[in-house]
């Protein structure tokens, strides 16, 4: 518990046509300055993630917090990338600088511009996050990767696809309640588990409703050593961290299973010397239904090929023993890429402060969160508490 999240920023993600990544990010900048009622004077390092790998032409972000702050003008700043982990990438970057007594207040942010191209470049821009020499023809890009794996897993477990459409409809529901979400519109089990002109196949199995949306978005969280973050207005420790990689290849290992999200999740319960049982709710990373689905098997809270009984029994609904997204996850809420691993942070701090809104999970005090980069290869697990 040397690190704490003392403040937070996040932009309402969605298409957003009237800025570029320079201005969302000097937006969520400004924002959690002012939220952590600190100076840019006293940052001492700045770690921005961003996948980019060609959404757009301007490169270098780790530089673009300065042109807003002119106090961060000679901070020491750097651009982290770990696919779609690059957000929680970039949030250990800061806490590994502050451990090494390097930093004491930090700025990280996550963002991404991914409409500014078109979709079919979307597509191949995120098969980057795949391993090329055997995946990068799959037909509908990283959609057809996780449609691989979905296949697979149906293959062992049966048809799953009215769960996956309960999962859609669930953080589509959560996710009417997020100010910040691409898209707040309740959509019920029946449409997202119908195939229609609304709502297509994309790679089968998946459906629209089964993917994320390509999304445009920033969040910023300033972190801080312990003995800062205790004279803080508020402050949201880390009770435990935890970063896995698995393989790369799908080939080389057991696709329905993920293994690395088991692994980071078993580390961090354990460090944090609780049970998945203690958590108040969960952010996970469901960049498709299936892999929300697989995560609650990796988590622990179903054994393997029973992640079904999660969503069927309401264990995961806001009102469940666990509640699973209550942000609306990636699916509702958007995945601009390189924001996603803050945006989760940010999240799950508003939780724990009690400043979520209409989203506010009753009593929260403790809480996970996972998010992996490629196919659950850069596996990220964060145990959250507030402690001031």
């Amino acid at each position: 518990m040397s690190s704490c999240i003392t403040g937070w920023a996040h932009s309402k993600f969605g298409v957003n046509s009237e800025q570029t990544s320079e201005n969302m990010i000097a937006d969520v900048v400004e924002k959690a300055i002012e939220h952590a009622e600190i100076s840019p004077k006293e940052i001492d390092a700045i770690f921005v993630g961003t996948f980019n790998n060609g959404f757009q032409k301007q490169d270098f972000h780790g530089a673009l917090p300065a042109v807003s702050q002119s106090d961060l003008r000679y901070v020491p700043a750097m651009r982290v990338e770990n696919a779609c982990a690059t957000g929680s990438a970039a949030i250990h970057t800061a806490m590994n600088a502050i451990e090494a007594k390097k930093a004491k207040t930090t700025l990280v942010v996550g963002v991404e511009k991914m409409t500014d191209v078109s979709s079919e470049r979307v597509g191949d821009i995120l098969l980057g996050a795949s391993y090329r020499p055997e995946e990068g023809d799959t037909k509908g890009g990283f959609t057809g990767v996780f449609a691989t794996i979905a296949k697979s897993y149906f293959q062992k477990y049966g048809d799953k696809s009215d769960i996956l459409a309960k999962i859609a409809a669930k953080n589509h529901e959560n996710g009417c309640a997020n100010p910040f979400a691409h898209m707040q519109k309740k959509l019920d089990f029946e449409f997202c588990n119908s195939v229609s002109e609304k709502n297509p196949y994309v790679a089968e199995p998946l459906r629209r409703t089964d993917c994320s949306m390509v999304s445009d978005g920033a969040a910023a969280l300033i972190i801080q050593d312990i003995d800062l973050a205790l004279s803080a207005k508020r402050a949201i420790a880390f009770r435990s961290r935890r970063h896995v990689n698995d393989i790369l290849p799908l080939s080389k290992r057991e696709k329905t299973e993920f293994e690395g999200a088991r692994q980071a999740w078993q580390h961090a319960l354990q460090d944090a010397k609780i049970t998945l049982d203690d958590l108040s709710f969960v952010e996970t990373h469901d960049c498709f239904t299936i892999a929300e689905l697989i995560e609650y098997e990796a988590m622990g809270l179903t054994k393997i090929g029973e992640g079904y009984k999660a969503i069927e029994e309401g264990w995961v609904h806001k009102n469940g023993k666990l509640p699973i997204n209550p942000s609306g996850g990636l699916k509702s809420k958007g995945h601009p890429v390189g924001a996603t691993g803050v945006s989760q942070h940010v999240m799950s701090a508003m939780q724990l402060t009690g400043e979520a809104g209409d989203m506010q999970i009753g009593n929260a005090n403790l809480a996970g969160i996972f998010n992996m980069g490629g196919a659950s290869v850069a596996n990220y697990v964060s145990i959250l508490e507030r402690i001031r």
